[in-house]
């Protein structure tokens, strides 16, 4: 959650024309999906291997800063040329390894693999929701940002601190606001899309998949906590 932060200083870009929007949100969309892939990929390796199980406390936390602003610098540098997708999609690969830890604890409960998609299911959900928003809210949203931003940053400094507190009742605290906020952001960003503000899909993809990303992993903490069942 905390890398969603550095979206804010994308460009705002020109306002498009109606062909073009739709041209960046078609593309959007499938590139969107297409990121998906090397996330399922990464996380599969992780929780087979295990390789990110010894990643805990300042040590994962340093790992996963470093290389979540590495590769958001690196697609900034590359999102108008060539490499602009490849970067991406070794980013959305590093995020799913990042996630594997909390999937291979969550499939440690009973129930753990009905956790995973029904966390999945209502990141879909919501995903739904806010883009059938989007195309139907006429009033400018572009105020929300410098509020998102605020939330985002307090999730950011919330969610550094549990670290190494490791409280059960800060981190649903903590997933609640993230759920809240990132669903929130979706809309912020697809509306943009839509009104012509961003004129980049790759630029336009990475703010939604950290969007998707965030609420599903706050879900799964969420219902990890609540619902897990040991055997």
């Amino acid at each position: 959650m905390t890398d969603r932060i550095t979206t804010l200083n994308l460009d705002q870009g020109y306002l498009a024309s109606g062909a073009e929007r739709n041209k960046v949100l078609r593309n959007t969309y499938w590139l969107l999906a297409l990121s998906l892939v090397p996330t399922v990929l990464g996380a599969w390796i992780g929780v087979a291997t295990g390789i990110t199980m010894a990643l805990t406390g300042g040590i994962g936390l340093i790992v996963f800063l470093g290389g979540a602003f590495g590769f958001m610098y690196a697609i900034e540098k590359t999102k108008n040329s060539a490499a602009g997708v490849p970067v991406l999609l070794a980013f959305t690969f590093f995020m799913g390894l990042m996630l594997s830890r909390m999937i291979a604890m969550v499939l440690g409960f009973k129930n753990g693999s009905d956790l995973i998609m029904t966390a999945f299911g209502g990141t879909a959900g919501v995903f739904f929701v806010m883009a059938s928003l989007s195309s139907v809210i006429k009033r400018d949203l572009s105020g929300m940002g410098k509020w998102l931003f605020v939330g985002a940053l307090a999730i950011m400094v919330g969610g550094i601190i549990n670290v190494f507190v490791g409280s059960t009742a800060g981190m649903m605290a903590i997933s609640v606001a993230a759920i809240g906020v990132f669903s929130a952001y979706m809309l912020y960003d697809l509306k943009r899309i839509v009104d012509g503000g961003e004129t980049n899909y790759i630029s336009a993809t990475l703010a939604l998949y950290l969007d998707v990303i965030n609420v599903f992993q706050s879900l799964l903490a969420l219902l990890g906590i609540m619902g897990g069942e040991r055997d």
